[in-house]
């Protein structure tokens, strides 16, 4: 079949080239016209429990996707006329923003900002600023009235920072732009907030602090054009590296060409299939491309070993596309299996990252399996370059024999001894990973970005902050003015407060107390929820910012948790503390619901990733241990090609652990990936092992033989590709430098495993039980 199918194609070699040539430059239109492309939907997943509250609710409960803007005078406080005229004007620019829900903006300028009091003629709400009140004609008096009715109101802490040195606006975003019916272009709003409020009111007097999904997706969308200068950075370190193994820049650039012509076609394809190019995802590309230079390197070294032993250009490609062909295919599909299970995890971020890669990974068996070879075949090379290359596979080849010598039974027994030793304590250090982020702020950026220090501020500054999670409570009608109700939900919020990470609890149990407080002089003593219904409903109805804490009918009574950070060890604990007070304490007719906020869509988000987790890695182990044992038919290969890849993901999770970075969106690709270049290794040496055991020699030879032929391109890909990423390191955006470091990380220690622990089973499951008879399922055709 391998025969068949190379003569058929280097026979038509001419019309695939210019197919693929046609192909490439009407890919070319559509790559260029691909863009970036962010939704908050995209984040929710698809049928999780709190995702479905969080849909049902989302017009009633706010505060999964919203905008804070903050303004500060640089010193004093806010409790001047200058400060509160500029506060006037950012509270308009901020309500005709696009996609922000007008009725949901709220600051001390907002008539929706009241509070009430019991006075001896009864009860008295207002504005805390006065209609009568502009921010030209404000006088000390009014400034005066102002403060006494924030601090009375009960707005310090949410409204006005605790200091009385900022004051807030908050507003809610809807997916779509009111003022257009379009989707909202979050790059877009993300641009304003920067150019029209913070460029507008930030000066040597005043200082504006801007935080939210929309500013945050804009800042690490900022950062991803940075993403272009380390791609090229890498590429350029690749290119040089590439050159130094081949030796020849005709083949440096027919193996970049192949794994770049790939990427141009993803693109198109994504273009085509009317998706674009999520900012969290901008690093794929990339990844798919170090695929793409992985197996080039290997043809590379086949057909320089080729041109060596005095072959053509034209046979040294045949035998490239032939002796590599099973053993590509069979990398790349496992790739692609792997890419394809992030498609489990049913978030729509996920999936477009798992569609974007499948593309790309797919795409490398023609472009680096057959468009490469034929490339290659029509290129000529001087007798210079034969010597050259001659030269320095004599001094690679010297390196690898001393390296072969891990085969040996003696050094064989040591490695495993000390590499299942590693192994395990990595299953032991790995049980504290955690899925999510791990530190304050917006975990793909760095601690000292913009965005993070505004968030801080806000979060030490203010009780009511970004990191919101409510929870429903759904009750029967009228459940707002039933004693038992709201007795049950007041022990349920204590219980909450008194959580670690629990920065404040509003909930109508609370609000209802100091209602109650007022309608009795203020005494203390009738701070407590009434039990009579008619005192009861009185309480209820003069409760400020009702709406927030029930729905119309008394059927909804969140409670609103706010969060002292969005850390997966802050979420985690919290959510399921709810869980553990709803089994052990239920009450008829009451159900508590998770949950909406964006702490509850982050929440549903870590526990997606957490529970697709172990069926994406056993669904890629199924794929390898399948196509193992369909080529090799020995389930000595199956263990010998899995086992490895098994210690470098653990090490990987001990890597993680080390570093403290979490499992996440950004992190997750990375693991997956981490397989398939290791399966890439794996699968180049074996196929050479069981080459060399089909003309009936020793294990060990046959290893240090198949180390000869493929030990020093499957050493130096790790060597050029960690170099490539390590510069990620330096990157702006805190998830690429993460990536960076653990895709260096495994690049390297997947080399490591293929190399040691490969070879080192393969001779000890030999020597316990020996084969029978020389494996002879290889084809001759693999002879080149």
């Amino acid at each position: 079949m391998i025969k068949f199918l190379e003569n058929l194609i280097f026979r038509l070699r001419a019309v695939i080239l210019g197919a693929l040539a046609l192909a490439t430059a009407f890919g070319l239109y559509f790559a260029f016209n691909l863009h970036m492309t962010a939704g908050f939907d995209k984040q929710l997943p698809i049928g999780h429990e709190y995702v479905k509250t969080f849909q049902q609710y989302r017009d009633q409960l706010f505060g999964s996707n919203r905008i804070i803007v903050v303004l500060q005078p640089r010193s004093g406080d806010i409790w001047t006329k200058d400060f509160f005229k500029i506060y006037k004007n950012l509270t308009d620019d901020v309500f005709f923003l696009p996609g922000v829900s007008r009725p949901t903006v709220t600051s001390l300028w907002t008539p929706n900002t009241r509070y009430r009091e019991i006075t001896e003629d009864g009860i008295s709400a207002e504005d805390v600023i006065s209609g009568k009140v502009t921010a030209d004609t404000m006088t000390p008096q009014a400034l005066q009235k102002i403060e006494s009715n924030v601090i009375r109101g009960g707005f310090v802490g949410s409204l006005v920072s605790n200091d009385f040195t900022s004051a807030m606006v908050s507003a809610e975003l809807q997916d779509f732009d009111p003022s257009t019916g379009q989707k909202l272009d979050y790059f877009d709003l993300a641009a304003k907030l920067e150019k029209q409020i913070r460029q507008k009111y930030e000066n040597d007097q005043y200082t504006v602090r801007i935080i939210g999904f929309a500013k945050s997706v804009g800042d690490i969308a900022d950062g991803a054009n940075g993403v272009l200068v380390f791609f090229f950075a890498a590429f350029a370190l690749t290119a040089i590296s590439v050159y130094l193994y081949s030796r020849s820049a005709l083949l440096t650039f027919a193996t970049l060409f192949s794994s770049l012509t790939s990427v141009v076609w993803q693109f198109a394809l994504l273009n085509l299939l009317g998706y674009g190019l999520d900012p969290l995802a901008i690093l794929v590309p990339f990844l798919v491309f170090a695929i793409g230079v992985s197996h080039g390197v290997q043809q590379i070294n086949l057909i320089t070993a080729e041109l060596a032993g005095g072959a053509t250009s034209e046979q040294a490609a045949r035998a490239s596309f032939s002796g590599l062909l099973v053993p590509g295919t069979m990398a790349l599909i496992t790739a692609l299996v792997g890419f394809g299970t992030l498609y489990l995890i049913p978030v729509g971020m996920i999936r477009e990252l798992a569609i974007t890669a499948s593309i790309g990974v797919a795409l490398k068996i023609i472009t680096n399996l057959i468009m490469l070879p034929l490339v290659v075949s029509y290129m000529t090379f001087d007798n210079g370059f034969v010597s050259r290359v001659t030269k320095s596979r004599e001094t690679r080849l010297k390196i690898m024999r001393v390296l072969g010598r891990v085969a040996e039974p003696r050094f064989a027994v040591v490695t495993l001894i000390i590499s299942t030793s590693l192994f395990g304590f990595a299953v032991y250090e790995s049980r504290h990973r955690h899925v999510g982020a791990l530190h304050a702020g917006t975990p793909e950026l760095r601690e000292d970005a913009r965005y993070n220090v505004d968030s801080r501020y806000i979060a030490a500054n203010y009780s009511l902050g970004l990191n919101l999670l409510t929870i429903v409570v759904e009750t029967k009608p009228d459940g707002c003015v039933d004693y038992p109700t709201l007795e049950y939900l007041n022990r349920f919020s204590w219980y909450m407060e008194n959580q670690p990470g629990v920065a404040l609890v509003v909930s109508l149990p609370f609000a209802v107390k100091g209602s109650s407080a007022g309608w009795n002089e203020g005494n203390l003593k009738w701070a407590d929820i009434p039990r009579n219904k008619d005192a009861l409903a009185q309480a209820v109805t003069t409760v400020p910012g009702s709406a927030a804490l029930m729905n119309q009918a008394c059927t909804i009574l969140p409670v609103q948790v706010f969060l002292v950070d969005a850390k997966a060890t802050t979420i985690a604990p919290i959510v399921q503390a709810v869980k553990d007070f709803r089994a052990t304490h239920p009450m008829t007719d009451v159900n508590i619901r998770l949950a909406s906020g964006n702490m509850g869509v982050q929440a549903a988000v870590n526990e997606e990733i957490s529970q697709s987790e172990l069926p994406m890695m056993l669904w890629v182990y199924v794929v390898i241990i399948a196509l193992v044992t369909l080529t090799y038919r020995d389930w000595r290969a199956v263990i010998a090609c899995c086992l490895p890849l098994t210690f470098a993901t653990f090490f990987g999770y001990w890597f993680m652990e080390v570093l403290q970075i979490g499992l996440t969106i950004a992190t997750l690709p990375v693991m997956v990936l981490a397989v398939g270049i290791g399966v890439d290794y794996a699968f180049y040496i074996y196929n050479r092992i069981q080459y060399h055991l089909a003309e009936g020699r020793h294990i060990t030879e046959c290893f240090q033989l198949a180390l000869l032929e493929t030990g020093m391109a499957t050493f130096f890909t790790a060597i050029t590709l960690a170099i490539g990423v390590s510069t990620w390191a330096f990157s702006a955006l805190k998830f690429q430098a993460d990536m960076g470091l653990l895709l260096t990380f495994m690049f390297m220690v997947n080399m490591v495993m293929a190399v040691t622990v490969l070879p080192a089973l393969a001779v000890i499951l030999d020597m316990l039980l020996p084969r029978k008879a020389p494996v002879k399922r290889v084809s001759n055709l693999m002879s080149h």
